[in-house]
Parts: C-alpha cells; structure tokens; sequence
C-alpha cells in the first residue's frame, strides 16, 4: 500500500475516534477555520463540519479509482448522508474510503484524481485528505474539552516528514499557514501543528 493512503487510513481512525465523542448538546460549537481556502476559511459550527466531512469522504472511493464527478453522477452524495443513526452512517463511510485507499499500491501515487478545477495526483489528493482529517480531529477534540491532541506520534511524525519539504506549497495552496516558532525537544504532533501553522492548544489548556 501506497505510504500516503497508509497515512490517510491512520488519520480517518483518529478522526472517527474523535466524532464518537459527539453529543447532541455539543453540535453548535463552533469550531474556527482550519484553512484559508474558500469553503473552509470561517468559522462553521462542529456539526456543520461533520457533515462537510461525510460528504467529502464519501467520494473517496470514486476519486481514488480515477472517476470525474459526471463519471460517478455528481449528485451521488447530496442530501443527508448521516440518517437517524449518524455515528453508525460515519463509520460506515469511512470504512468504505479506508478501504478504497487499502487497495492503492505503491505505484498508484501517480495516478490521477479529477477534480472540478483540474487533476492532481493520487499522492497530492492522499496528503491533502490526511491533513485535512488530521486538523480536523485536533480542533474537534479541543473543542470538545480534551486537552491531549488525539494525533499519535505514529501518524504525526511522517505526515511531518512528508509536507515539510513542501510547505511552502502547502501554504499558497491555503492548507498551512505561517509556521508558529518551533521549541526544542518537542513531540512529532506538536512539531507538525505547528510546522501548519496551528497552536497544539488553541485554547489555552
């Protein structure tokens, strides 16, 4: 298996982890934006972003076997993908993107992905995806009063490994941001965190 979908598998484990910890009384916190990229550079409520996430992972499988969205049917995925049963309907669908990436190979990452504004490789979109649930998991774990960041130094430290030597390109795409000052002798979670820009306690804890 490609090293990136490895990834991308570890960080939707940790992300489902962190979504099981909803309550209803939990889904208008709101949570601030992850990214400065258009659909993603606002504050938005945390269930608001579940379902942003759902939709997003559920074209998974369709995007990993080099669909376009007119290929796959571009309304497969509207409408409310969560049910009556929203934590069984999340792991439904991640374990159904997890199993897509299972099946990328290590010469796959050259792939293409087709996207409404252009193509980007297997590889790009896999990295994308992973920094995308990994931060999400951090806000959303923090917001939910925790004050350890749910991401395991097992993930965090090739993640780190693999978009440092391109973050600058990160950071025009609008994924990272300005990168925070980095102490000494700091976790491999802390050192990606902040490496995109992002405090490891955003609120202070």
């Amino acid at each position: 298996m490609l090293r990136d979908a490895e990834l991308f598998v570890m960080a939707e484990v940790v992300l489902v982890e962190v979504l099981g910890r909803i309550r209803d009384k939990d889904r208008e916190i709101v949570i601030p934006p992850l990214f400065d990229v258009p659909g993603a550079d606002e504050a938005a409520p945390l269930w608001q972003l579940v379902e942003r996430y759902a939709y997003d992972d559920a074209w998974v499988p369709d995007m990993l076997a080099g669909r376009t969205t007119t290929e796959a049917g571009p309304d497969s995925f509207d409408g409310d993908l969560l049910g009556a049963n929203p934590q069984d309907s999340i792991r439904r669908i991640a374990d159904a993107a997890c199993a897509a990436a299972r099946q990328v190979g290590d010469g796959d990452g050259d792939n293409v992905v087709h996207f409404s504004y252009g193509d980007v490789s297997v590889r790009d979109y896999l990295r994308r995806i992973t920094i995308d649930r990994s931060l999400l998991a951090h806000y959303v774990a923090t917001y939910l009063g925790s004050t350890a960041c749910p991401l395991t130094e097992e993930l965090a430290r090739p993640l780190w490994e693999l978009t440092a030597p391109d973050a600058a390109t990160w950071r025009s795409l609008g994924f990272y941001r300005d990168p925070l000052p980095l102490p000494e002798h700091v976790s491999w979670r802390d050192r990606f965190l902040l490496s995109a820009g992002h405090e490891p306690h955003p609120l202070g804890h």
